[in-house]
């Protein structure tokens, strides 16, 4: 005798937010203090997700956003505001003066986790509603006036029926595989190479970033607070994490530095170690109906360019405008323009990342003639008024793009 199962519990919203990451978390704060209620659905739990170790450059415009979101007062004392960034290629330092070239422009350091950290606690203090491990999450019926979107919660069955749905969910969630293949179309290119991160209690070997070109490969010296050190090499694919030794990444790093920085270098035990691959990816549209996609479940770059975090909160800010409209104005006529909006600046973005990619690492064993053209390329620019502002524009992160 079969037993049928119990009907799921009808659960009802405005916004469907799949992903309890920062776009994710960022559009559900915005949305709820516009009294636009909204319910997130995430796969993971919120230890795993705040465990996340992930970008620390936020870009002006993200921090402009996060003090509209109410969310920016740990931030605004923790954080350290940078107005430039050294490039660093044959034993030497140049600095694009980002605030110098943009009008006062800047960038805030300030981690991903500290955001995701602040964002769940707003939530949590405004009785946000939010599902935590919540299994098999489907979205339905999207292209109709009424989706819905089906998940389990600790043995439970729901559906949530809504008015839209935001996928922030990531490269490998539920939202992008939910429309059809044929609506979509890829655009990606892989690297022959990722970058060995470590994270360790030491004090920063400068006060601002240095990006490094180097004949053995690319390295990166960041930081998360003024005694915590996020430092990068490029390493190649088949390499494994187990392989690099605290002593052996030390050594590596002081080889692609300038001779002045690394003398300056403080090492010490690593809190932990990982190696990202590095690829770029788009997928157009990013709107299937009533889905919108955001963040990296739309698009990828690499993180030469630190724009992976900020390029989700550009997409983060379209959708919230959009639907303010939407939902205060009746403008349903804008919704057909999503993809099209976000579009415009995320290419320009995947641009900028491409170029600093390309500028700074070392791609083959073979390659007499394009390490030439990178040193000419770095030489040129750096040497260039209009060279350093075209960086620094790029870097302190382009205008959003405006609905009307």
């Amino acid at each position: 005798m079969t037993t049928t199962p119990p009907p799921p519990q009808i659960l009802t919203t405005r916004v469907a937010i799949i992903g309890a990451g920062p776009s994710g978390l960022l559009l559900g704060q915005l949305l709820a203090r516009q009294g636009i209620d909204n319910v997130i659905l995430e796969r993971k739990s919120g230890e795993y997700v705040l465990g996340r170790i992930r970008a620390g450059v936020l870009e002006q415009g993200m921090v402009d956003l996060l003090r509209e979101a109410g969310v920016s007062e740990r931030m605004d004392v923790e954080g350290l505001p940078h107005d430039g960034f050294e490039l660093a290629f044959d034993n030497r330092r140049v600095r694009v003066d980002l605030a110098g070239h943009t009008g006062g422009k800047r960038v805030m350091i300030y981690g991903q986790t500290e955001v995701t950290r602040d964002l769940m606690a707003a939530r949590e203090a405004e009785g946000g509603i939010s599902y935590y491990e919540a299994d098999a999450v489907t979205p339905h019926d999207l292209e109709t006036d009424a989706p819905y979107v089906t998940f389990t919660h600790a043995g439970e069955s729901y559906r949530l029926d809504c008015a839209y749905v935001a996928g922030c969910d990531g490269y490998h969630g539920v939202s992008r595989r939910s429309i059809p293949e044929e609506r979509l179309k890829t655009f990606e290119r892989v690297y022959p190479f990722g970058w060995l991160g470590m994270l360790s209690d030491t004090p920063p070997v400068t006060d601002e970033l240095i990006y490094a070109r180097h004949d053995r490969g690319f390295a990166l010296c960041s930081m998360r607070s003024e005694s915590r050190s996020r430092y990068y090499v490029q390493v190649g694919l088949e390499e494994k994490v187990e392989d690099w030794s605290d002593e052996r990444f030390w050594d590596e790093l002081k080889r692609r530095l300038p001779d002045d920085v690394a003398a300056q270098l403080v090492t010490g035990p690593s809190l932990e170690k990982s190696i990202a691959p590095l690829r770029s990816f788009v997928v157009e549209p990013m709107q299937y109906g009533r889905l919108f996609l955001v963040g990296d479940a739309a698009h990828i770059v690499p993180p030469t360019g630190a724009k992976g975090l900020n390029l989700a909160a550009s997409d983060v800010n379209t959708l919230y405008r959009l639907l303010l409209k939407v939902f205060q104005e009746g403008r349903t006529d804008l919704i057909e323009r999503y993809s099209s909006t976000c579009l415009k600046r995320i290419w320009k973005a995947e641009r900028f990342s491409w170029w600093m990619t390309s500028m700074l690492h070392r791609f083959s064993d073979e390659e007499d003639f394009e390490a030439r053209m990178q040193l000419a390329e770095l030489d040129y620019l750096t040497g260039s008024e209009a060279g350093l502002t075209t960086i620094a524009e790029n870097y302190v992160g382009l205008p959003y793009e405006t609905l009307e």
